[in-house]
């Protein structure tokens, strides 16, 4: 079971997201209500993901970041806050944030963050990721590393954004990719432009499929999408 280290000083909103990553994430939630009950707690034990408030008394989760990523370089930050101006995003990716999400938000948006950066994470481990590196689609080969399918001894290279979308379709080969999952994995907003980009390079994973019968980009309507492989 993945533990989580959540540091909000909101009793009331600390307690709701961690019932509810408890009962849906099915993850272990330690809970601190301020940055030095948090930093206590995350030097005497060992966790996979940090959630951190931004505004909060006694040492904030900018700072409370700062000091962790002087430990530990690697375990994923997500901040939480109220403040949604440019500049403070700049700041929590600079001190080493992998994900900023503004509240209020959705706590079913929260899990889905939290999984798709744990997914990431766990694909960043040498045997993990070279087994989740390459795929057969049909009659495709799929080098993720090299961004590059192969088919009858051509190839075809795609851009960043176009390997991490047919990544996330081979993970999820034959079942529903849902479209917020593949915004927040790739483009870490699920926002309208950025929906709209993606439809665009989900056309071009599209053509360069297209010679084989058996292999589908299908839409699910109202979830997401699907990678149909028969």
């Amino acid at each position: 079971m993945k533990k989580l280290l959540l540091v909000e000083d909101d009793p009331n909103l600390g307690l709701l997201l961690q019932d509810y990553l408890q009962l849906k994430g099915k993850f272990d939630v330690i809970l601190c209500k301020d940055g030095d009950e948090g930093l206590r707690a995350f030097t005497k034990d060992t966790f996979d993901l940090l959630i951190l408030d931004v505004m909060m008394p006694k040492k904030d989760g900018f700072t409370l970041g700062k000091e962790v990523r002087k430990i530990n370089q690697h375990v994923p930050i997500i901040f939480a806050t109220a403040k949604a101006m440019i500049e403070d995003k700049t700041l929590a990716f600079n001190l080493g944030g992998d994900d900023y999400i503004t509240k209020p938000f959705r706590i079913e948006e929260l899990l889905l963050r939290i999984n798709a950066l744990l997914k990431r994470t766990n694909g960043a481990d040498g045997k993990e990721e070279a087994k989740q590196a390459q795929f057969s689609i049909g009659k495709y080969q799929f080098d993720y590393t090299q961004q590059m399918i192969t088919a009858d001894g051509h190839q075809q290279k795609l851009s960043t954004k176009e390997a991490e979308l047919l990544r996330l379709l081979c993970l999820h080969k034959n079942e529903v990719l849902t479209r917020e999952e593949a915004l927040l994995n790739i483009w870490h907003d699920d926002n309208y432009f950025n929906g709209r980009s993606m439809d665009v390079f989900l056309s071009k994973l599209r053509k360069f499929l297209k010679d084989d019968s058996s292999v589908e980009i299908i839409n699910v309507h109202g979830r997401g999408y699907k990678l149909l492989v028969n």
